[in-house]
């Protein structure tokens, strides 16, 4: 895609739809001349300067990466209108774009019915999959891996429940012994599932909790905000193929949140939540005075605790959605080269002598460190600090994250290792960009030279 040629064609094609509506004069409280703002925006750029280059795949950092153009192209068309999709008067078609692209997230977890829309954020999301839990089990809290995101402690603490940390197997995965201890006390009312931590990627065992959630009364929330749109890998042919049986389970899941601004393509402010029973729109009734008048449709401030939110990100997925869709041959293919990478970056630091894998990748997220003698935690933390802060510079730069792993998470995984204090930092790399593929050997070598000096 050729960018600049398509922005240009965004601005020509909303101009023309303006212009049906008659000339006006533009008050000039709004006009800035083009050299005062030359000036103002050759600082902008030099400002932006100040980032790291997230679009190259020597960046294995962050969960962060730019859009895809057709993202950007639809996000910024429909921004030049400002629609909003809180309510039908405010934004119809990109409130009817919405709806087709949550249509298409239900078809992809396996829901045959359901209530969903986009919201700004993960996190958002997930505060309305806990409201709507709230509701339906009052009194009762919520069960979560210890692993799991840590919205899932903060948005308890604001609904008023109470947080279950549930602790974690050797793959950092919900363990199941844990997880019926609690539920036995009876004071949780919805156990969260999360597949793809955002530390390790690791996937709770979906299909072995349903039924043990089943037994309990309990209702099932999947976190799928990152890793969700690998159940496009599900049981596919070739390295890159996940095992379905948690996959495939996530449609008997109460609710589910996924995030479009990771694995699908989008800028920031495109998360997702998604019901199963559209029955529990009823929570979230309420009255506008001066909205919802143009049609008697359901508007989709309804069925959203957040008012005003962006058309332009329903149209920036849409968009993008009609040229990658959300099926195994579309985005698929793109999940299936940062997964490709995960696995063959592995298989080369479990052949290193300069670097340890601390576990194997079950998603797209590589963590491991530097071999240390003594093999002491004191010894991995001052050295993973040390390649993090060396990567970033030089004229070969490479960038890639820490995470926290404490000691018995250690001991668990490397029993050797010296547990002399209470933990280290580990290094850890998202390959979620396909061309990271291309990339795994350049990187693997780098580190290893950084571990080796370090």
């Amino acid at each position: 895609m050729d960018l600049q040629h398509w922005l240009g064609r965004a601005t020509h094609a909303i101009q023309e739809w303006a212009d049906t509506f008659g000339p006006y004069r533009p008050h000039p409280s709004l006009q800035v001349d083009d050299d005062r703002f030359g000036a103002v925006f050759e600082e902008f750029t030099a400002r932006l300067a100040d980032n790291y280059p997230f679009f190259h795949p020597h960046y294995a950092g962050q969960m962060l990466k730019p859009p895809h153009p057709a993202a950007v192209v639809g996000h910024l068309t429909a921004m030049l209108i400002n629609p909003n999709n809180h309510a039908l008067d405010g934004g119809p078609a990109t409130a009817a774009m919405e709806r087709e692209a949550v249509a298409r997230l239900a078809t992809m977890f396996g829901y045959d019915t359901h209530l969903g829309h986009l919201t700004t954020s993960g996190t958002i999301a997930n505060l309305e999959a806990l409201f709507v839990a709230r509701e339906l089990h009052p009194g009762r809290g919520v069960a979560h891996s210890a692993d799991a995101h840590y919205t899932h402690g903060r948005m308890c603490h604001v609904l008023g429940l109470t947080s279950h940390p549930v602790r974690t197997d050797d793959r950092g995965r919900m363990d199941l012994g844990a997880l019926e201890d609690v539920l036995r006390t009876g004071e949780v009312g919805t156990v969260v599932l999360t597949t793809g931590t955002t530390g390790l990627g690791a996937v709770d065992p979906v299909h072995e909790v349903l039924p043990l959630a089943e037994r309990h009364g309990v209702r099932v929330h999947v976190d799928a905000a990152y890793g969700g749109f690998f159940t496009l890998l599900a049981g596919a042919e070739g390295p890159e193929g996940l095992p379905p049986e948690p996959w495939r389970a996530i449609a008997r899941a109460d609710s589910i949140v996924v995030d479009p601004h990771k694995h699908g393509l989008q800028p920031y402010g495109c998360g997702a939540v998604l019901f199963r029973d559209p029955e529990v729109g009823r929570f979230y009734l309420h009255d506008s005075p001066y909205t919802y008048f143009t049609s008697t449709e359901l508007h989709l401030g309804e069925i959203s605790l957040e008012c005003s939110r962006a058309g332009a990100a329903a149209a920036a997925l849409w968009l993008t959605f009609q040229l990658l869709p959300p099926t195994p041959d579309g985005l698929g293919r793109v999940l299936a080269a940062g997964r490709r990478a995960a696995l063959r970056w592995a298989d080369l630091i479990e052949a290193s002598d300069a670097l340890e894998l601390y576990q194997r990748p079950e998603l797209d997220i590589v963590t491991y460190f530097p071999a240390v003698a003594p093999a002491t935690l004191t010894g991995i933390d001052a050295a993973s600090a040390r390649v993090l802060a060396d990567g970033m510079t030089g004229p070969d730069p490479v960038f890639v994250s820490t995470l926290r792993a404490d000691r018995d998470s250690f001991a668990a995984r490397h029993p050797g290792i010296v547990a002399d204090a209470d933990g280290a930092r580990i290094l850890r790399s998202v390959l979620m960009k396909p061309e990271s593929e291309d990339h795994v050997e350049h990187l693997h070598n780098r580190l290893e030279r950084l571990a080796g000096c370090a």
